[in-house]
Protein backbone atom coordinates (compact mmCIF):
# COMPACT_ATOMS: atom_id res chain seq x y z
CA UNK A 1 0.00 0.00 0.00
CA UNK A 2 1.33 3.62 -0.61
CA UNK A 3 1.23 5.55 2.38
CA UNK A 4 0.78 9.05 0.22
CA UNK A 5 -2.55 7.38 -1.82
CA UNK A 6 -4.09 6.64 1.04
CA UNK A 7 -3.15 10.02 3.00
CA UNK A 8 -4.84 11.57 -0.03
CA UNK A 9 -8.02 9.73 0.35
CA UNK A 10 -8.24 10.30 4.24
CA UNK A 11 -7.94 14.08 2.93
CA UNK A 12 -10.39 14.11 0.30
CA UNK A 13 -13.08 12.25 2.87
CA UNK A 14 -12.16 15.23 5.94
CA UNK A 15 -12.49 17.99 2.73
CA UNK A 16 -16.19 16.22 1.84
CA UNK A 17 -17.70 16.07 5.57
CA UNK A 18 -16.26 20.04 6.28
CA UNK A 19 -17.86 21.35 3.49
CA UNK A 20 -20.96 19.82 4.67
CA UNK A 21 -23.21 21.65 6.75
CA UNK A 22 -23.74 18.52 8.69
CA UNK A 23 -20.28 18.82 10.46
CA UNK A 24 -20.39 22.11 11.22
CA UNK A 25 -24.17 22.41 13.16
CA UNK A 26 -22.48 18.52 14.75
CA UNK A 27 -19.29 21.04 16.03
CA UNK A 28 -21.21 23.13 17.36
CA UNK A 29 -23.49 20.92 19.35
CA UNK A 30 -20.77 19.32 20.53
CA UNK A 31 -19.30 21.71 21.75
CA UNK A 32 -21.91 23.41 23.84
CA UNK A 33 -22.75 20.05 24.98
CA UNK A 34 -19.14 19.46 25.51
CA UNK A 35 -19.45 22.74 28.07
CA UNK A 36 -22.37 22.17 29.29
CA UNK A 37 -21.27 18.38 30.62
CA UNK A 38 -17.85 19.64 31.83
CA UNK A 39 -18.88 22.32 33.64
CA UNK A 40 -21.50 20.19 35.49
CA UNK A 41 -19.50 17.40 35.93
CA UNK A 42 -16.53 19.75 37.34
CA UNK A 43 -19.01 21.17 40.00
CA UNK A 44 -20.87 17.92 40.92
CA UNK A 45 -17.64 16.12 41.60
CA UNK A 46 -16.01 19.50 43.75
CA UNK A 47 -19.15 20.22 45.40
CA UNK A 48 -19.93 16.41 46.09
CA UNK A 49 -16.27 15.99 47.36
CA UNK A 50 -16.21 19.25 49.50
CA UNK A 51 -19.61 18.08 51.39
CA UNK A 52 -18.09 14.98 52.07
CA UNK A 53 -14.88 15.66 53.00
CA UNK A 54 -16.63 18.35 55.63
CA UNK A 55 -19.16 16.10 57.15
CA UNK A 56 -15.78 13.40 57.37
CA UNK A 57 -14.21 15.96 59.53
CA UNK A 58 -17.41 16.92 61.70
CA UNK A 59 -17.67 12.88 62.52
CA UNK A 60 -14.07 12.43 63.24
CA UNK A 61 -14.71 15.81 65.79
CA UNK A 62 -17.63 14.01 67.45
CA UNK A 63 -16.34 11.46 67.59
CA UNK A 64 -13.19 12.90 69.44
CA UNK A 65 -15.04 15.04 71.61
CA UNK A 66 -17.11 12.50 73.07
CA UNK A 67 -16.79 12.47 77.08
CA UNK A 68 -15.20 10.15 79.06
CA UNK A 69 -17.40 6.93 78.77
CA UNK A 70 -18.65 3.56 78.34
CA UNK A 71 -16.36 1.40 75.47
CA UNK A 72 -19.27 -0.04 74.84
CA UNK A 73 -21.76 3.31 74.67
CA UNK A 74 -18.98 4.14 72.36
CA UNK A 75 -19.41 1.29 69.43
CA UNK A 76 -22.88 2.10 70.03
CA UNK A 77 -22.09 5.64 69.11
CA UNK A 78 -20.57 4.69 65.82
CA UNK A 79 -19.36 6.57 63.27
CA UNK A 80 -19.91 7.53 59.98
CA UNK A 81 -18.23 6.75 56.08
CA UNK A 82 -18.13 8.45 53.06
CA UNK A 83 -17.79 7.57 49.62
CA UNK A 84 -15.79 10.71 47.72
CA UNK A 85 -15.68 10.43 44.21
CA UNK A 86 -12.81 10.09 41.90
CA UNK A 87 -11.74 13.20 39.78
CA UNK A 88 -12.55 10.77 37.05
CA UNK A 89 -15.91 10.57 37.89
CA UNK A 90 -15.82 13.99 35.93
CA UNK A 91 -15.62 12.07 32.97
CA UNK A 92 -17.85 9.17 33.33
CA UNK A 93 -21.04 9.08 36.23
CA UNK A 94 -21.38 5.39 35.45
CA UNK A 95 -23.53 4.31 38.60
CA UNK A 96 -22.41 7.50 40.37
CA UNK A 97 -25.95 8.67 41.15
CA UNK A 98 -27.58 5.63 41.61
CA UNK A 99 -25.39 4.33 44.83
CA UNK A 100 -25.39 5.73 48.06
CA UNK A 101 -22.33 8.08 49.09
CA UNK A 102 -22.88 7.65 52.78
CA UNK A 103 -23.02 4.60 55.66
CA UNK A 104 -23.70 4.88 59.74
CA UNK A 105 -21.06 2.40 61.02
CA UNK A 106 -22.51 0.59 64.61
CA UNK A 107 -21.78 -2.13 66.50
CA UNK A 108 -23.50 -5.27 65.71
CA UNK A 109 -25.21 -4.49 62.96
CA UNK A 110 -24.32 -3.52 59.22
CA UNK A 111 -26.16 -0.72 57.41
CA UNK A 112 -26.30 -0.09 54.04
CA UNK A 113 -25.16 2.73 51.86
CA UNK A 114 -27.77 5.84 51.71
CA UNK A 115 -28.62 9.17 50.19
CA UNK A 116 -27.81 8.05 46.62
CA UNK A 117 -28.78 11.10 44.18
CA UNK A 118 -31.32 9.10 42.51
CA UNK A 119 -33.31 8.23 45.99
CA UNK A 120 -33.40 12.10 46.20
CA UNK A 121 -34.34 13.33 42.68
CA UNK A 122 -36.61 13.15 40.69
CA UNK A 123 -37.81 10.15 38.00
CA UNK A 124 -35.80 12.63 35.32
CA UNK A 125 -32.88 11.10 36.31
CA UNK A 126 -32.94 7.69 35.54
CA UNK A 127 -33.21 8.80 32.02
CA UNK A 128 -29.57 9.74 32.20
CA UNK A 129 -27.37 12.77 32.12
CA UNK A 130 -25.34 14.43 29.73
CA UNK A 131 -21.58 13.84 30.49
CA UNK A 132 -18.20 13.51 28.72
CA UNK A 133 -18.38 9.49 28.57
CA UNK A 134 -21.96 9.79 27.22
CA UNK A 135 -20.98 12.49 24.15
CA UNK A 136 -18.21 10.01 23.10
CA UNK A 137 -20.32 6.28 23.86
CA UNK A 138 -23.68 7.45 22.54
CA UNK A 139 -23.29 10.79 20.40
CA UNK A 140 -20.00 10.46 18.77
CA UNK A 141 -20.94 6.86 17.36
CA UNK A 142 -23.75 8.15 15.60
CA UNK A 143 -21.90 10.81 14.30
CA UNK A 144 -19.11 8.72 12.42
CA UNK A 145 -22.26 6.10 10.94
CA UNK A 146 -23.81 9.64 9.47
CA UNK A 147 -20.74 10.99 8.24
CA UNK A 148 -19.13 7.77 7.10
CA UNK A 149 -22.46 5.74 5.70
CA UNK A 150 -21.69 6.80 2.03
CA UNK A 151 -17.84 7.06 1.86
CA UNK A 152 -18.10 3.66 -0.70
CA UNK A 153 -21.76 3.26 -0.85
CA UNK A 154 -21.83 6.46 -2.83
CA UNK A 155 -18.58 6.07 -4.56
CA UNK A 156 -19.93 3.02 -6.40
CA UNK A 157 -23.45 4.56 -6.76
CA UNK A 158 -21.61 7.56 -8.65
CA UNK A 159 -19.22 5.51 -10.97
CA UNK A 160 -16.31 7.10 -9.21
CA UNK A 161 -14.78 3.96 -7.50
CA UNK A 162 -14.76 2.03 -10.73
CA UNK A 163 -12.75 5.51 -12.20
CA UNK A 164 -10.49 5.34 -8.97
CA UNK A 165 -9.45 1.69 -9.91
CA UNK A 166 -9.30 2.18 -13.14
CA UNK A 167 -6.30 4.98 -12.37
CA UNK A 168 -4.42 2.65 -10.29
CA UNK A 169 -5.44 2.89 -6.58
CA UNK A 170 -5.64 -0.43 -5.11
CA UNK A 171 -8.64 -1.58 -3.48
CA UNK A 172 -7.05 -2.05 -0.45
CA UNK A 173 -5.54 1.91 -0.30
CA UNK A 174 -9.35 2.75 -1.08
CA UNK A 175 -10.48 0.84 1.94
CA UNK A 176 -7.49 2.02 4.58
CA UNK A 177 -8.00 5.88 3.22
CA UNK A 178 -11.58 5.61 3.87
CA UNK A 179 -11.13 4.07 7.27
CA UNK A 180 -8.61 6.52 8.13
CA UNK A 181 -10.20 9.53 7.31
CA UNK A 182 -13.06 8.72 9.43
CA UNK A 183 -11.32 7.95 12.11
CA UNK A 184 -9.47 10.79 12.00
CA UNK A 185 -12.60 12.81 12.05
CA UNK A 186 -13.96 11.25 15.02
CA UNK A 187 -10.83 11.81 16.81
CA UNK A 188 -11.56 15.93 16.50
CA UNK A 189 -14.16 15.20 18.98
CA UNK A 190 -12.32 12.85 21.14
CA UNK A 191 -9.09 14.79 21.54
CA UNK A 192 -11.33 18.10 22.48
CA UNK A 193 -12.99 15.39 25.28
CA UNK A 194 -9.96 14.12 26.71
CA UNK A 195 -8.02 17.70 26.69
CA UNK A 196 -10.36 19.04 28.56
CA UNK A 197 -10.61 16.10 31.00
CA UNK A 198 -6.43 16.45 31.23
CA UNK A 199 -6.85 19.65 32.49
CA UNK A 200 -8.93 18.47 35.04
CA UNK A 201 -7.04 15.75 35.87
CA UNK A 202 -3.73 17.75 36.44
CA UNK A 203 -5.41 20.65 38.44
CA UNK A 204 -7.17 18.14 40.84
CA UNK A 205 -5.03 14.95 41.22
CA UNK A 206 -2.83 14.94 44.75
CA UNK A 207 0.89 13.82 44.96
CA UNK A 208 -0.57 10.30 46.14
CA UNK A 209 -3.09 9.60 43.72
CA UNK A 210 -1.51 11.74 40.32
CA UNK A 211 0.05 8.29 39.01
CA UNK A 212 -2.93 6.56 39.43
CA UNK A 213 -5.06 9.17 37.58
CA UNK A 214 -2.86 9.89 34.80
CA UNK A 215 -2.27 5.85 33.95
CA UNK A 216 -6.56 5.36 33.92
CA UNK A 217 -6.56 8.50 32.12
CA UNK A 218 -4.11 6.95 29.38
CA UNK A 219 -6.19 3.83 29.36
CA UNK A 220 -9.33 5.37 28.79
CA UNK A 221 -7.71 7.31 25.74
CA UNK A 222 -6.37 4.38 24.41
CA UNK A 223 -9.40 2.17 24.94
CA UNK A 224 -11.88 4.97 22.86
CA UNK A 225 -9.15 5.49 20.02
CA UNK A 226 -9.43 1.45 19.60
CA UNK A 227 -13.65 1.56 20.27
CA UNK A 228 -13.66 4.62 18.01
CA UNK A 229 -11.45 2.57 15.36
CA UNK A 230 -13.98 -0.20 15.41
CA UNK A 231 -16.58 1.56 14.74
CA UNK A 232 -15.21 3.23 11.66
CA UNK A 233 -14.37 0.34 10.85
CA UNK A 234 -18.34 -1.14 10.67
CA UNK A 235 -19.11 2.01 9.16
CA UNK A 236 -16.71 1.34 5.79
CA UNK A 237 -17.99 -2.41 5.87
CA UNK A 238 -21.52 -1.56 5.78
CA UNK A 239 -21.41 0.84 3.38
CA UNK A 240 -18.97 -0.98 1.36
CA UNK A 241 -21.63 -3.91 1.56
CA UNK A 242 -24.67 -1.75 0.79
CA UNK A 243 -25.96 -1.79 -2.55
CA UNK A 244 -27.07 2.28 -1.94
CA UNK A 245 -26.02 4.64 0.39
CA UNK A 246 -29.49 5.44 1.76
CA UNK A 247 -29.44 1.52 2.60
CA UNK A 248 -26.20 2.06 4.31
CA UNK A 249 -27.24 4.67 6.61
CA UNK A 250 -30.48 2.89 7.52
CA UNK A 251 -28.17 -0.66 8.29
CA UNK A 252 -26.03 1.82 10.26
CA UNK A 253 -28.92 3.14 12.18
CA UNK A 254 -30.55 -0.21 13.63
CA UNK A 255 -27.02 -1.08 14.14
CA UNK A 256 -26.53 2.45 16.68
CA UNK A 257 -30.06 1.23 17.82
CA UNK A 258 -28.49 -2.44 18.96
CA UNK A 259 -25.37 -2.03 20.52
CA UNK A 260 -27.04 1.72 22.65
CA UNK A 261 -30.50 0.98 23.26
CA UNK A 262 -31.67 -2.59 22.87
CA UNK A 263 -28.96 -5.27 23.73
CA UNK A 264 -27.97 -3.62 27.27
CA UNK A 265 -31.53 -2.78 28.17
CA UNK A 266 -32.86 -6.10 27.16
CA UNK A 267 -30.05 -8.16 28.85
CA UNK A 268 -30.43 -5.92 32.49
CA UNK A 269 -34.07 -7.18 31.96
CA UNK A 270 -32.99 -10.54 31.28
CA UNK A 271 -30.49 -11.14 33.85
CA UNK A 272 -32.98 -9.30 36.73
CA UNK A 273 -35.52 -12.29 35.65
CA UNK A 274 -33.25 -15.04 35.48
CA UNK A 275 -31.82 -13.95 38.32
CA UNK A 276 -34.04 -12.21 40.97
CA UNK A 277 -32.63 -10.62 43.95
CA UNK A 278 -34.56 -10.68 47.14
CA UNK A 279 -35.68 -7.17 48.22
CA UNK A 280 -34.26 -5.24 51.16
CA UNK A 281 -37.25 -6.76 53.86
CA UNK A 282 -36.62 -10.01 52.66
CA UNK A 283 -32.54 -9.98 53.18
CA UNK A 284 -33.24 -8.48 56.46
CA UNK A 285 -35.58 -11.07 57.55
CA UNK A 286 -33.04 -14.26 56.37
CA UNK A 287 -30.08 -12.10 58.55
CA UNK A 288 -32.29 -11.48 61.47
CA UNK A 289 -33.12 -15.61 61.60
CA UNK A 290 -29.77 -16.46 61.51
CA UNK A 291 -28.55 -14.43 63.86
CA UNK A 292 -31.40 -15.31 66.04
CA UNK A 293 -30.52 -19.23 65.77
CA UNK A 294 -26.95 -18.35 67.29
CA UNK A 295 -28.18 -16.81 70.26
CA UNK A 296 -28.37 -13.37 72.00
CA UNK A 297 -24.71 -12.38 73.75
CA UNK A 298 -26.86 -9.57 75.79
CA UNK A 299 -28.52 -12.40 77.54
CA UNK A 300 -26.39 -13.99 79.89
CA UNK A 301 -29.43 -17.11 80.32
CA UNK A 302 -28.83 -17.75 76.37
CA UNK A 303 -27.64 -21.51 76.00
CA UNK A 304 -24.34 -20.73 72.73
CA UNK A 305 -23.29 -18.44 75.26
CA UNK A 306 -23.64 -19.89 78.58
CA UNK A 307 -21.66 -22.68 77.33
CA UNK A 308 -19.05 -20.46 76.25
CA UNK A 309 -18.89 -18.75 79.64
CA UNK A 310 -18.12 -22.64 81.34
CA UNK A 311 -15.50 -22.94 78.87
CA UNK A 312 -13.90 -19.89 79.33
CA UNK A 313 -13.69 -20.71 83.21
CA UNK A 314 -12.35 -24.26 82.45
CA UNK A 315 -9.47 -23.09 80.43
CA UNK A 316 -8.83 -20.12 82.90
CA UNK A 317 -9.31 -22.35 85.83
CA UNK A 318 -11.66 -20.23 87.73
CA UNK A 319 -15.41 -20.45 88.96
CA UNK A 320 -16.94 -16.67 88.40
CA UNK A 321 -16.37 -14.81 85.70
CA UNK A 322 -15.70 -11.77 88.01
CA UNK A 323 -12.09 -13.88 88.61
CA UNK A 324 -11.38 -13.83 84.96
CA UNK A 325 -7.88 -11.69 84.37
CA UNK A 326 -10.31 -9.56 82.05
CA UNK A 327 -13.72 -7.91 81.79
CA UNK A 328 -15.96 -11.12 80.67
CA UNK A 329 -18.60 -9.01 79.12
CA UNK A 330 -16.29 -7.30 76.74
CA UNK A 331 -14.89 -10.49 75.44
CA UNK A 332 -18.59 -11.70 75.25
CA UNK A 333 -19.46 -8.75 73.27
CA UNK A 334 -16.11 -8.94 70.98
CA UNK A 335 -17.36 -13.18 70.48
CA UNK A 336 -20.79 -11.87 69.26
CA UNK A 337 -19.60 -9.08 67.42
CA UNK A 338 -17.43 -12.17 65.54
CA UNK A 339 -20.63 -14.16 65.21
CA UNK A 340 -22.79 -11.38 63.70
CA UNK A 341 -20.73 -10.39 61.26
CA UNK A 342 -19.99 -13.66 59.86
CA UNK A 343 -23.70 -13.87 59.14
CA UNK A 344 -23.68 -10.18 57.84
CA UNK A 345 -20.99 -11.30 55.42
CA UNK A 346 -21.99 -14.72 54.41
CA UNK A 347 -25.41 -13.40 53.11
CA UNK A 348 -23.51 -10.27 51.29
CA UNK A 349 -21.91 -12.44 49.75
CA UNK A 350 -24.57 -14.30 48.44
CA UNK A 351 -26.35 -11.48 47.14
CA UNK A 352 -23.58 -10.12 45.50
CA UNK A 353 -23.06 -13.64 43.76
CA UNK A 354 -26.40 -12.55 42.47
CA UNK A 355 -25.60 -9.56 41.17
CA UNK A 356 -22.26 -10.61 39.85
CA UNK A 357 -24.47 -13.27 37.59
CA UNK A 358 -26.81 -10.68 36.52
CA UNK A 359 -23.63 -8.53 35.64
CA UNK A 360 -21.67 -11.27 33.14
CA UNK A 361 -24.67 -11.71 31.51
CA UNK A 362 -23.96 -7.98 29.89
CA UNK A 363 -20.41 -8.41 30.08
CA UNK A 364 -20.52 -11.51 28.15
CA UNK A 365 -21.89 -9.34 25.31
CA UNK A 366 -19.19 -7.34 24.48
CA UNK A 367 -18.20 -9.95 22.41
CA UNK A 368 -21.24 -9.07 20.28
CA UNK A 369 -21.71 -5.90 21.04
CA UNK A 370 -18.44 -3.13 21.52
CA UNK A 371 -20.13 -0.73 23.33
CA UNK A 372 -20.60 -2.93 26.40
CA UNK A 373 -17.02 -3.50 26.48
CA UNK A 374 -16.20 0.10 26.08
CA UNK A 375 -18.95 1.28 28.32
CA UNK A 376 -17.74 -1.29 31.41
CA UNK A 377 -14.24 -0.03 30.57
CA UNK A 378 -15.13 3.52 31.03
CA UNK A 379 -17.06 3.33 34.37
CA UNK A 380 -14.24 1.15 35.85
CA UNK A 381 -11.45 3.14 34.78
CA UNK A 382 -13.28 6.39 36.33
CA UNK A 383 -14.25 5.05 39.33
CA UNK A 384 -17.99 4.65 38.57
CA UNK A 385 -18.57 0.74 38.38
CA UNK A 386 -20.56 -1.47 40.93
CA UNK A 387 -16.71 -3.05 41.41
CA UNK A 388 -15.76 0.48 43.06
CA UNK A 389 -18.79 1.08 45.28
CA UNK A 390 -18.47 -2.61 46.75
CA UNK A 391 -15.07 -1.81 47.02
CA UNK A 392 -15.69 1.08 49.36
CA UNK A 393 -18.74 -0.80 50.59
CA UNK A 394 -15.96 -4.02 52.16
CA UNK A 395 -13.85 -1.27 53.13
CA UNK A 396 -16.29 0.29 55.33
CA UNK A 397 -17.55 -2.86 57.04
CA UNK A 398 -14.03 -3.27 57.91
CA UNK A 399 -13.85 -0.16 59.68
CA UNK A 400 -16.92 -0.86 61.30
CA UNK A 401 -15.82 -4.11 62.66
CA UNK A 402 -12.53 -2.97 63.44
CA UNK A 403 -13.96 -0.49 65.83
CA UNK A 404 -16.57 -2.01 67.03
CA UNK A 405 -13.64 -5.04 67.90
CA UNK A 406 -11.24 -1.86 69.11
CA UNK A 407 -14.34 -0.70 71.85
CA UNK A 408 -14.74 -4.60 73.05
CA UNK A 409 -10.89 -4.71 73.93
CA UNK A 410 -10.76 -1.42 75.65
CA UNK A 411 -13.79 -2.96 77.60
CA UNK A 412 -12.22 -6.13 78.31
CA UNK A 413 -8.62 -4.76 79.37
CA UNK A 414 -9.64 -0.98 80.62
CA UNK A 415 -13.59 -1.60 82.75
CA UNK A 416 -14.19 -4.07 85.53
CA UNK A 417 -16.62 -6.35 85.85
CA UNK A 418 -19.78 -6.64 87.75
CA UNK A 419 -19.27 -6.35 91.49
CA UNK A 420 -15.53 -5.30 90.93
CA UNK A 421 -14.23 -2.18 92.39
CA UNK A 422 -13.71 0.74 89.79
CA UNK A 423 -14.72 3.35 87.64
CA UNK A 424 -17.34 1.76 84.19
CA UNK A 425 -16.19 4.86 82.42
CA UNK A 426 -12.38 5.39 80.46
CA UNK A 427 -10.78 8.59 79.58
CA UNK A 428 -11.77 10.11 76.25
CA UNK A 429 -8.14 10.34 75.46
CA UNK A 430 -8.79 6.65 73.62
CA UNK A 431 -11.59 7.75 71.33
CA UNK A 432 -8.67 9.89 69.57
CA UNK A 433 -6.58 7.35 68.90
CA UNK A 434 -8.88 5.69 66.90
CA UNK A 435 -7.86 7.08 63.40
CA UNK A 436 -10.20 8.35 60.83
CA UNK A 437 -12.03 6.18 58.38
CA UNK A 438 -9.75 6.53 55.02
CA UNK A 439 -10.78 5.47 51.43
CA UNK A 440 -8.57 4.38 48.40
CA UNK A 441 -10.06 3.56 45.18
CA UNK A 442 -9.56 0.65 43.67
CA UNK A 443 -6.26 -0.29 42.64
CA UNK A 444 -4.91 -0.21 39.11
CA UNK A 445 -4.08 -4.09 38.85
CA UNK A 446 -7.70 -5.21 40.83
CA UNK A 447 -9.36 -2.86 37.93
CA UNK A 448 -7.53 -4.76 35.07
CA UNK A 449 -8.48 -8.41 37.20
CA UNK A 450 -12.00 -7.17 36.88
CA UNK A 451 -12.57 -5.98 33.68
CA UNK A 452 -9.85 -8.63 32.24
CA UNK A 453 -12.93 -9.70 29.66
CA UNK A 454 -14.00 -6.11 28.86
CA UNK A 455 -10.38 -5.31 27.33
CA UNK A 456 -10.42 -8.87 25.80
CA UNK A 457 -13.42 -8.00 23.81
CA UNK A 458 -12.10 -4.99 22.59
CA UNK A 459 -9.23 -6.57 21.78
CA UNK A 460 -11.09 -8.62 19.88
CA UNK A 461 -13.50 -6.31 18.29
CA UNK A 462 -10.06 -4.54 16.94
CA UNK A 463 -8.71 -7.28 15.53
CA UNK A 464 -12.12 -8.54 13.75
CA UNK A 465 -12.35 -4.88 12.39
CA UNK A 466 -8.52 -4.99 10.55
CA UNK A 467 -9.69 -8.45 9.57
CA UNK A 468 -13.26 -7.13 7.89
CA UNK A 469 -11.26 -4.08 6.20
CA UNK A 470 -7.93 -6.75 4.40
CA UNK A 471 -11.20 -9.19 3.14
CA UNK A 472 -12.94 -6.14 2.58
CA UNK A 473 -9.84 -4.84 0.13
CA UNK A 474 -9.70 -8.24 -1.75
CA UNK A 475 -13.64 -8.18 -2.42
CA UNK A 476 -14.07 -4.87 -2.62
CA UNK A 477 -16.92 -4.41 -5.45
CA UNK A 478 -16.53 -1.56 -8.09
CA UNK A 479 -20.17 -1.53 -9.62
Amino acid sequence: MRKNVIKLLARQLWQNAFRSKVMLIASILMLCLLLFSAYSGWVNYHDQNFTRDEIQDEVKESWENNPDKHPHRMAHYGSFALRLKHVLSVFDLGMENFVGNAVFLEAHKQNTVNFSEASMSTGLLRFGEVSLAMLLKVIVPLLIFYLGFATIAQERENGTLKLLIGQGITRKEIVFGKWLGLWCLSLIFLGAIFLVLLFFVLIESHDTMHADSIFRYVVLLLAYLLFFGVLSAITILVSAFSGTAKGALVKLLGIWLLFVIIVPKSLQAIGFYLYPTPSKIEMETAVEHDLAQLGDSHDPNDPHFKALKDSVLRVHNVEKVEDLPFNYGGFVMSQGEAMSTKVYLKHQEDLYEVYGKQNNLERYSAFVNPYTAIKNLSMAFSGTDFQSFLHFKDKAEAYRFKLAQDMNQLQMNLIPYKGKAGPDTISNEYWKEFPPFEYHFLSISDIFKNELMSLLALVLWGGLALFGLLRLSTNLKAI
